[in-house]
Protein backbone atom coordinates (compact mmCIF):
# COMPACT_ATOMS: atom_id res chain seq x y z
CA UNK A 1 0.00 0.00 0.00
CA UNK A 2 2.47 2.55 0.38
CA UNK A 3 4.39 1.79 -2.61
CA UNK A 4 1.16 2.81 -4.41
CA UNK A 5 0.85 5.75 -2.58
CA UNK A 6 4.78 6.80 -3.24
CA UNK A 7 3.93 6.13 -7.03
CA UNK A 8 0.84 7.91 -6.77
CA UNK A 9 2.76 11.12 -5.52
CA UNK A 10 5.80 10.61 -7.81
CA UNK A 11 2.93 10.73 -10.92
CA UNK A 12 1.36 13.50 -9.32
CA UNK A 13 4.18 15.87 -8.71
CA UNK A 14 5.33 15.26 -12.65
CA UNK A 15 2.05 15.92 -13.47
CA UNK A 16 1.32 19.22 -11.55
CA UNK A 17 5.02 20.43 -12.25
CA UNK A 18 3.98 19.64 -16.32
CA UNK A 19 0.77 21.18 -16.43
CA UNK A 20 2.31 24.30 -14.86
CA UNK A 21 4.94 24.56 -17.71
CA UNK A 22 1.86 24.09 -20.28
CA UNK A 23 0.43 27.00 -19.79
CA UNK A 24 3.94 28.93 -18.80
CA UNK A 25 6.01 28.24 -21.42
CA UNK A 26 6.33 30.92 -24.29
CA UNK A 27 6.37 28.24 -27.14
CA UNK A 28 3.18 26.34 -27.89
CA UNK A 29 5.26 22.68 -29.39
CA UNK A 30 6.67 22.62 -26.21
CA UNK A 31 3.51 23.38 -24.37
CA UNK A 32 1.44 20.16 -26.75
CA UNK A 33 4.58 18.10 -25.68
CA UNK A 34 4.00 18.76 -21.49
CA UNK A 35 0.95 18.07 -22.15
CA UNK A 36 1.37 14.68 -23.02
CA UNK A 37 3.32 14.60 -20.19
CA UNK A 38 0.34 14.93 -18.26
CA UNK A 39 -2.02 13.10 -20.22
CA UNK A 40 0.40 10.74 -19.45
CA UNK A 41 0.29 10.57 -15.59
CA UNK A 42 -3.70 10.64 -16.17
CA UNK A 43 -3.16 7.67 -17.82
CA UNK A 44 -0.60 6.13 -15.33
CA UNK A 45 -2.82 7.18 -12.33
CA UNK A 46 -5.95 4.94 -14.07
CA UNK A 47 -3.29 2.43 -14.03
CA UNK A 48 -2.38 2.39 -10.91
CA UNK A 49 -5.57 1.85 -9.92
CA UNK A 50 -6.17 -1.06 -11.67
CA UNK A 51 -8.20 0.58 -14.80
CA UNK A 52 -6.15 -0.97 -17.46
CA UNK A 53 -8.57 -0.36 -19.94
CA UNK A 54 -9.38 2.87 -19.42
CA UNK A 55 -5.76 3.96 -18.75
CA UNK A 56 -5.05 2.71 -22.36
CA UNK A 57 -7.28 4.12 -23.83
CA UNK A 58 -6.04 7.25 -22.43
CA UNK A 59 -2.88 6.69 -23.91
CA UNK A 60 -4.60 5.42 -27.65
CA UNK A 61 -6.61 8.50 -27.59
CA UNK A 62 -5.57 11.25 -26.01
CA UNK A 63 -2.01 11.01 -26.39
CA UNK A 64 -1.96 9.05 -29.67
CA UNK A 65 -4.76 10.87 -31.12
CA UNK A 66 -5.78 14.26 -29.92
CA UNK A 67 -2.29 15.74 -29.11
CA UNK A 68 -1.02 14.61 -32.64
CA UNK A 69 -3.89 16.53 -34.09
CA UNK A 70 -3.25 19.28 -31.48
CA UNK A 71 0.25 19.35 -32.94
CA UNK A 72 -0.90 19.17 -36.97
CA UNK A 73 -3.05 22.19 -36.03
CA UNK A 74 0.23 23.82 -34.52
CA UNK A 75 2.30 23.11 -37.88
CA UNK A 76 0.00 23.50 -40.42
CA UNK A 77 -1.32 26.75 -39.60
CA UNK A 78 1.25 29.78 -40.97
CA UNK A 79 2.08 31.56 -37.51
CA UNK A 80 5.36 33.00 -37.02
CA UNK A 81 6.22 30.62 -33.94
CA UNK A 82 10.00 32.85 -34.07
CA UNK A 83 8.10 35.81 -33.03
CA UNK A 84 9.88 37.15 -29.76
CA UNK A 85 7.36 39.55 -28.01
CA UNK A 86 6.95 40.42 -24.51
CA UNK A 87 3.55 39.16 -22.87
CA UNK A 88 1.63 41.78 -21.51
CA UNK A 89 1.81 41.37 -17.64
CA UNK A 90 -1.03 43.91 -17.17
CA UNK A 91 -3.81 40.78 -16.06
CA UNK A 92 -0.58 39.16 -14.65
CA UNK A 93 -2.43 39.82 -11.17
CA UNK A 94 -5.83 39.85 -11.45
CA UNK A 95 -5.17 36.39 -13.46
CA UNK A 96 -2.97 34.75 -10.18
CA UNK A 97 -5.60 36.20 -7.90
CA UNK A 98 -8.57 34.61 -9.84
CA UNK A 99 -6.11 31.22 -9.91
CA UNK A 100 -5.63 30.83 -6.23
CA UNK A 101 -9.99 32.09 -5.32
CA UNK A 102 -11.08 29.48 -7.87
CA UNK A 103 -8.59 26.72 -6.03
CA UNK A 104 -9.55 27.21 -3.10
CA UNK A 105 -13.42 27.23 -3.56
CA UNK A 106 -12.44 23.85 -5.30
CA UNK A 107 -10.79 22.66 -2.44
CA UNK A 108 -13.25 23.67 0.01
CA UNK A 109 -15.87 21.90 -1.69
CA UNK A 110 -14.58 18.98 -2.34
CA UNK A 111 -13.09 18.51 1.57
CA UNK A 112 -16.89 19.91 2.15
CA UNK A 113 -18.10 16.91 -0.06
CA UNK A 114 -15.90 14.17 0.73
CA UNK A 115 -14.31 14.71 4.24
CA UNK A 116 -16.27 11.57 6.00
CA UNK A 117 -16.25 9.17 2.79
CA UNK A 118 -14.48 6.34 3.24
CA UNK A 119 -14.06 3.93 -0.18
CA UNK A 120 -15.14 0.43 -0.55
CA UNK A 121 -13.71 -1.75 -2.47
CA UNK A 122 -17.41 -3.34 -3.49
CA UNK A 123 -19.26 -1.06 -5.95
CA UNK A 124 -23.05 -0.37 -5.31
CA UNK A 125 -25.83 -2.08 -5.50
CA UNK A 126 -23.54 -5.63 -5.98
CA UNK A 127 -21.75 -4.51 -9.35
CA UNK A 128 -19.07 -5.73 -10.06
CA UNK A 129 -15.86 -4.23 -11.99
CA UNK A 130 -15.55 -5.29 -15.43
CA UNK A 131 -12.63 -6.60 -16.64
CA UNK A 132 -10.71 -5.18 -19.79
CA UNK A 133 -11.51 -8.88 -22.13
CA UNK A 134 -15.41 -7.62 -20.89
CA UNK A 135 -15.08 -4.15 -22.11
CA UNK A 136 -13.30 -5.31 -25.44
CA UNK A 137 -16.28 -8.37 -26.31
CA UNK A 138 -18.82 -5.56 -25.81
CA UNK A 139 -17.29 -3.21 -27.58
CA UNK A 140 -16.24 -5.50 -30.92
CA UNK A 141 -19.34 -6.85 -30.51
CA UNK A 142 -22.22 -5.35 -30.10
CA UNK A 143 -21.21 -1.45 -30.97
CA UNK A 144 -18.92 -2.43 -33.64
CA UNK A 145 -20.62 -0.80 -36.20
CA UNK A 146 -20.55 2.51 -34.93
CA UNK A 147 -17.01 1.97 -33.84
CA UNK A 148 -15.75 1.37 -37.43
CA UNK A 149 -18.06 4.35 -38.70
CA UNK A 150 -16.50 6.73 -36.53
CA UNK A 151 -12.90 5.37 -37.56
CA UNK A 152 -13.80 5.93 -40.90
CA UNK A 153 -15.39 9.92 -40.47
CA UNK A 154 -12.22 10.29 -38.59
CA UNK A 155 -10.17 9.09 -41.49
CA UNK A 156 -12.26 11.15 -43.93
CA UNK A 157 -11.88 14.58 -41.80
CA UNK A 158 -7.74 14.01 -41.84
CA UNK A 159 -8.24 13.31 -45.17
CA UNK A 160 -10.20 16.83 -46.01
CA UNK A 161 -7.69 18.31 -43.60
CA UNK A 162 -4.42 17.08 -45.69
CA UNK A 163 -6.09 18.31 -48.75
CA UNK A 164 -7.32 21.78 -47.65
CA UNK A 165 -4.15 22.40 -46.59
CA UNK A 166 -1.99 21.45 -49.58
CA UNK A 167 -4.79 23.29 -52.07
CA UNK A 168 -3.44 26.34 -49.44
CA UNK A 169 0.16 25.88 -49.73
CA UNK A 170 -0.42 26.11 -53.56
CA UNK A 171 0.98 22.30 -54.39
Amino acid sequence: MIAEHVAFGIIAAVMVASALRVVTTRDIVHAALYLVIVLAGVAALFLLVGAEFTGITQVLIYIGAVIVLFLFGIMLTRSDFDQDTEPDHKRKFPAILTALLLSAVMIGALVDRFEDVKLDANLPGGLTPQTTAQVSDELFSQYIVPFEAVSVLLLAALIGAIVIARREEGG
